[in-house]
């Protein structure tokens, strides 16, 4: 049976793999983006587009209408936010660097699954998308994605009576995406592909694999959990 699938800031990169990979599997996948081609993005891959801007409380309000009822929440969208533009003291900037971080990583998901939880059907899943970065927390993405583990332990508590799982999955380095702003640099690169045993970069297919998991049938029994594909460049035990 078809479901119905939300991936947030699904037109590129991670999310648009799994995105493609929800498609493929024959769901009704909506996809978001404050891009202005979030329609055109949508279309290539036989989604649906709803423009959002998770920093607008108002545009996220919106998506219930756009969406219906709702069967897998994957919050994707979020990375690397610098301070507003403008002239500020340098504290000022250290602040605003630290509340946009909170805004677009944290607040933004809350905001969506807020917004969507009454129409999560039982069976359904929330799938977040964090960070191998949690685990070393020194900056202020860092420490959203790490705060984003903790909230998604307490939303599987809350939603887990509903028959609703709710996981995170936190990838380590991945090619393909935008969150550094373009390729990296030679030595930088290698020596991230340098800390996994399997010596090679993630890719986003990796991460869709997870998510598309995650969100079956077979993984029912899996909730509150950080699960981590990196390539053993953080390992658990």
């Amino acid at each position: 049976m078809s479901r119905t699938v939300v991936v947030t800031g699904g037109g590129r990169g991670i999310g648009k793999a799994i995105a493609e990979r929800f498609v493929a599997l024959g769901d009704d996948v909506v996809i978001t983006s404050r891009a202005d081609d979030v329609h055109d993005q949508a279309g290539l891959i036989g989604a649906r587009g709803v423009r959002m801007d998770l920093e607008d409380v108002g545009s996220v309000a919106a998506l219930p209408a756009a969406v219906g009822a709702v069967d897998v929440v994957v919050n994707n969208a979020g990375g690397f936010a610098g301070a507003p533009p403008g002239p500020a003291s340098p504290l000022e900037a250290v602040a605003a660097h630290w509340r946009r971080s909170l805004a677009v990583n944290v607040v933004g998901a809350a905001l969506v699954v807020a917004a969507l939880e009454d129409r999560i059907a039982p069976g359904g899943s929330v799938i977040t998308i964090g960070s191998i970065g949690a685990e070393y927390a020194g900056n202020p993405y860092s420490a959203a994605k790490a705060a984003l583990q903790a909230w998604g332990a307490g939303l599987s508590e809350r939603l887990g009576p509903r028959d609703v799982t709710v996981n995170t999955v936190a990838p380590g380095y991945v090619e393909d995406t935008d969150l550094f702003g373009g390729p990296l640099g030679t030595e930088r690169r290698a020596a991230q592909i340098a800390r996994t045993h399997t010596g090679r970069p993630g890719r986003p297919s990796d991460i869709a694999g997870v998510v598309v998991f995650l969100a079956s049938a077979d993984a029912r029994h899996i909730t509150g959990q950080t699960i981590h594909v990196n390539g053993g460049a953080h390992t658990t035990r």
